[in-house]
């Protein structure tokens, strides 16, 4: 129920996205009928401006990357400046309140889709296109650009047209209202631009939604709490089953691979994200080269953002094809081709993106226009053809995993945890595919409200259930917590991030030419996302001591330290990460002010990697650890790989992005947003020092992903042959002493079910006695 409120609120706003969203006129005229530009113009420079990555390198209302200016802030500033020295030359009485009628005025006729430029803007319109011109055109690479980025007038003309449309909705009144279709946003005095009503009272409403919200938990949770949330087993001790004893099929040989390909994916991300901060640190010279003429900004910034996504689902790919075989008890033959099959699609995928985005950037003409090389909106980069073949191997993987359980799913019910690893394992495929919705031709506001589902409905929703499901599903192979209690935990997970988490969408769109109950809404139950993330704090401690507590009862030890505490890093960087940040950003009156800076970053950085990095790489070591002989396993490379990307993430949020951040905002509400997103307030000398203190954390960082690039490489050279297809119930616990069902354990009863009923084995017989029931 709450899910289906949550997409039905989500149908009326896609509704109102489409009706009321900031409109795209036909043609641009002067007040005399001369066309200045026309809404297919608008269209091609759109295109021109994602195709040449420049949604990777500054903004455009308020999204995209953060080195170059947010281009609907500069063209207000630069065409508004402009006009009021024109104004005040010609000796009108009260220049600036001229200018302010000229800008907010609304002269868009919706029944012929003709909007009309006063001259004075037609005018602005020629001025601010020559500093375009001058701009991209630089023959150096002063601003992180490739030298002569683009120089063609045709193209400079579209793209002047494309910002000119986005500045033009952010000053000019909605009809029938006093703000604009941006909800006045950016904060720009020369035109009247303000924080509306709207914006501080749901700021304060959301702060009351969120303060309700907790307490609701608290009181929920001091009632239930023996009921709710993480408990051991409350079964005999267990013996754990070592490295060496398990039997490894075909198929979970074939992950070692893939996560070879995750490291050596995670290691270049690393490598990309230190470029990318070099030159927010030293602009024009990368330790004396000139990196930008082989390397440009906003080229690694695009393949950093999307290395992001795909080594961290990759990992959940591999980890789910490794864990299928424990699902089911058994593995069909030839899934290791399947498996390598995929494999290969997904590096034809990397590389075949990552070639067109370069080919795109650079602007080789013969790729101009190919679904194969334009490059698309930020997050969603990837060509149109590889984006779609992503699709359709995530959709293949899902065949692979239904193809390994579908024995075991004939005898469960659909509501118990094979079922419910199976849902949360197509909602990635499924709600990836939404992005394709988002086409480089689609209508700015639309294109926005699809591609959002993406950033934040598919990895901070349904990449949520799948690691709750994940985590779960391990802890009840290793017999650490009961089935019932797994199944309580996922179903309380989809509660919890559904109530904010779904409508919690519509944050990103406070300022994109929506509604304003886009940002009602969206702020509202955003503030709710922290509740889950609260109660996985709560929960923290007991947690972290599911496998101690059970390692002590046990004879043999414990072999999963390190994936373990990878999932407890998990659970820390949710709270700070994804909670804290999160929401320190996502408040329409902080939002107002501080999106598109280092705060928006430094939320991005903890929660991505905090969170799905963190779960990547532990969900590697589980299944290494078994592929490993034990005598091969670095344990002390392991412990290396944790304590530096942690500390490395840690050194880089608190030392540079979140001070940075802070004094951003404090830049943009004190001396204005346009003035927060210059270069020359970027590589001002405080801010150059900020940013030469990541430094050590970068260092870090990329040294404990060079660790499990070492790791993932022993368990190619070291690895243990495949042995079985047929995986025994016994295989990662045993009952260390009698238990009860109804009564003794006696000889000749089944192990397994005793196992499965007691102590939460996958391997029960739930066709006898389903957990739903």
């Amino acid at each position: 129920m709450v899910m289906i409120f949550g997409f039905f609120v989500m149908g009326f706003l896609a509704v109102r996205t489409y009706t009321d969203g900031m409109p795209q006129p036909t043609t641009v005229v002067t007040q005399d009928g001369t066309e200045v530009f026309n809404g297919a113009e608008i269209t091609a420079g759109q295109q021109t401006f994602l195709r040449r990555g420049l949604h990777e390198y500054g903004s455009v209302m308020g999204h995209g990357g953060y080195l170059g200016p947010d281009y609907t802030a500069d063209y207000l500033r630069r065409a508004s400046t402009f006009a009021l020295q024109s104004l005040t030359d010609s000796g009108v009485q009260d220049p600036r309140g001229k200018l302010v009628e000229e800008m907010r005025t609304n002269r868009y006729d919706e029944q012929t889709g003709t909007l009309v430029y006063t001259d004075l803007q037609a005018e602005a319109f020629t001025e601010v296109k020559q500093h375009y011109a001058d701009y991209f055109g630089s023959p150096t690479t002063q601003y992180g650009l490739i030298p002569n980025a683009i120089t063609d007038p045709r193209d400079i003309h579209e793209i002047t047209a494309f910002i000119a449309w986005t500045a033009w909705a952010a000053a000019a009144e909605r009809p029938g209202h006093s703000y604009s279709y941006t909800n006045n946003w950016p904060s720009e005095p020369l035109v009247d631009n303000k924080p509306t009503a709207d914006i501080l009272v749901w700021s304060g409403l959301s702060l009351c939604a969120l303060l309700v919200g907790i307490g609701v938990l608290f009181a929920a949770y001091g009632r239930w709490s023996t009921r709710i949330g993480w408990h051991s087993s409350e079964t005999p001790a267990l013996a754990f089953s070592q490295p060496g004893e398990v039997k490894i099929t075909p198929a979970q040989r074939a992950t070692t691979w893939f996560f070879f390909v995750v490291a050596g994916m995670f290691v270049a991300q690393a490598l990309l994200g230190a470029a990318i901060e070099h030159y927010r640190a030293e602009l024009t010279s990368f330790f004396g080269l000139d990196l930008a003429r082989i390397l440009p900004f906003n080229l690694a910034r695009t393949w950093h953002v999307q290395l992001a996504l795909l080594w961290t689902a990759a990992s959940f790919l591999a980890a789910a094809i490794f864990i299928v075989p424990f699902v089911s008890g058994r593995e069909p033959r030839r899934q290791n081709w399947l498996a390598y099959g995929l494999l290969g699609a997904l590096v034809i995928v990397v590389v075949g993106s990552m070639t067109g985005e370069a080919l795109s950037i650079f602007g080789v003409e013969w790729a101009k226009g190919s679904i194969f090389f334009d490059q698309q909106w930020e997050y969603l980069d990837l060509p149109r053809f590889w984006q779609a073949l992503l699709v359709l191997g995530l959709f293949i993987w899902v065949a692979i995993l239904y193809r390994g359980m579908r024995t075991r799913l004939k005898t469960e019910s659909r509501g118990n945890l094979p079922w419910l690893f199976l849902y949360a394992a197509l909602a990635i495929p499924g709600f990836y595919a939404v992005g394709m919705l988002a086409r480089p031709d689609t209508q700015l506001t639309v294109a926005e409200f699809w591609r959002f589902w993406v950033v934040h409905l598919w990895v901070e929703d349904f990449l949520e259930l799948f690691t709750t499901v994940m985590v779960a599903y391990i802890f009840v192979i290793l017999g650490v917590v009961r089935r019932q209690i797994a199944m309580a935990i996922i179903f309380l997970d989809i509660i919890l991030y559904s109530v904010g988490g779904v409508i919690g969408t519509m944050h990103h769109l406070y300022f994109s030419g929506t509604p304003v109950e886009h940002m009602a809404l969206g702020a509202f139950f955003s503030a709710l996302e922290i509740i889950p993330l609260t109660f996985l704090t709560i929960e923290a401690w007991t947690f972290l001591q599911l496998g101690s507590r059970q390692e002590s009862r046990s004879s043999a030890p414990f072999p999963h330290r390190w994936a373990v505490m990878f999932l407890v890093a998990v659970g820390f960087w949710n709270f700070l990460g994804a909670g804290v940040f999160g929401f320190l950003i996502n408040l329409p009156i902080v939002s107002y002010y501080q999106i598109g800076t280092a705060l928006t970053a430094n939320h991005a950085h903890a929660s991505m990697m905090g969170v799905y990095g963190m779960l990547a790489i532990g969900l590697a070591l589980f299944a290494l650890r078994y592929i490993i002989p034990a005598e091969r396993w670095p344990e002390r490379t392991a412990r290396f790989c944790f304590w530096a990307t942690n500390l490395g993430l840690a050194w880089m949020s608190f030392a540079t992005l979140l001070p940075l951040g802070v004094l951003q905002l404090w830049h943009s509400v004190n001396s204005g947003y346009y003035e927060s997103r210059t270069l020359g307030y970027i590589a001002a000398p405080g801010n150059a020092v900020l940013e030469w203190l990541r430094l050590p954390g970068d260092v870090a960082l990329i040294s404990g992903a060079v660790a499990f690039l070492w790791i993932a490489w022993l368990g190619i050279r070291h690895g243990i042959a495949a042995t079985t297809h047929e995986v025994p119930m016994e295989q990662l616990f045993v009952l260390q002493q009698p238990a009860t069902v109804g009564g003794p354990l006696g000889a000749g009863a089944d192990p397994g079910a005793a196992a499965g009923d007691v102590e939460g084995s996958p391997y029960a017989s739930d066709h006898r006695r389903s957990e739903a029931d």
